[in-house]
């Protein structure tokens, strides 16, 4: 009995392997071969529209406006939610329940609410303060601050906090000490898959950059993709690909820091 179950078992996860492969693998693979068509063998002719992606200057400050409201977003979230956290649970556990609701309510408001919440606030940001695109960073907060949380939190509930902080205490570490040199390298997974989470809803955000007039990837994306459909698809390739190997390079690190802190 045990040995059919356990051939059952594989069975199940190998139908699942091939289903959820296929419905994230079958679009992808659509969109490269639309965006790889090209005459007989040519390469350059198949890859023009991936070659083509740096002759469009605008395409390319979106990219590299994406990219910097990903790195400031994630920064940002960190310092945001990270003392916060350590603080609600080692002082007052009670509020842990209001901080949580509190960072996942942005889940139940819709995006076009949020910029509707938002546009007098970025009005008067592009008059007194600046109008680059990087004040977006601080809707990009709210809106990954429900993951960012889940994240964080898991990683915060696997560990002991109040041990840990409380031996580093009586060794006459400081806070900053006990944050970033003694709870935070053993919560390392998690603080790189809130990165991750972050990096990736900024990447894919079209709605609040499109309303408040600001032009990110996506919305270059979907700019390009009135002009030259085959490079936009190429892009947003480009995007999933990035964000894959990243995964990767975060899940390869995370693996081998959390290995040196058991094995310190």
């Amino acid at each position: 009995m045990n040995r059919r179950r356990r051939r059952r078992l594989n069975v199940f996860r190998g139908a699942d392997f091939v289903v959820t492969g296929a419905f994230f693998l079958v679009p992808i693979g659509a969109m490269i071969e639309f965006a790889t068509r090209g005459v007989g063998l040519n390469y350059q002719r198949t890859l023009s529209s991936f070659i083509s992606i740096g002759s469009y200057p605008e395409l390319v400050g979106a990219i590299t406006a994406s990219l910097e409201l990903a790195a400031i977003t994630a920064v940002g979230i960190l310092l945001l939610l990270l003392p916060t956290m350590m603080w609600v649970r080692l002082r007052v556990p009670r509020m842990s329940r209001t901080v949580e609701a509190l960072c996942l309510l942005p889940l139940t408001i819709p995006a076009i609410v949020l910029v509707v919440g938002l546009a007098p606030l970025y009005q008067w940001i592009n008059i007194n303060i600046s109008d680059s695109i990087l004040t977006l960073a601080f809707a990009y907060v709210v809106l990954v601050l429900p993951y960012a949380y889940r994240a964080l939190d898991a990683g915060l509930a696997a560990i002991d906090i109040r041990t840990l902080s409380e031996s580093a205490r009586s060794l006459g570490a400081s806070w900053t000490t006990i944050m970033f040199r003694v709870i935070v390298p053993n919560m390392s997974s998690a603080v790189l898959n809130a990165c991750l989470l972050a990096v990736a809803v900024v990447l894919g955000e079209f709605t609040i950059a499109n309303l408040l007039s600001f032009e990110n990837l996506q919305v270059a994306i979907a700019l390009l993709g009135r002009a030259n459909a085959g490079v936009s698809i190429a892009v947003a390739v480009s995007s999933l690909i990035f964000v894959f190997i990243l995964l990767l390079v975060l899940s390869f690190f995370g693996g081998r820091r959390a290995q040196r802190v058991r094995a310190g």
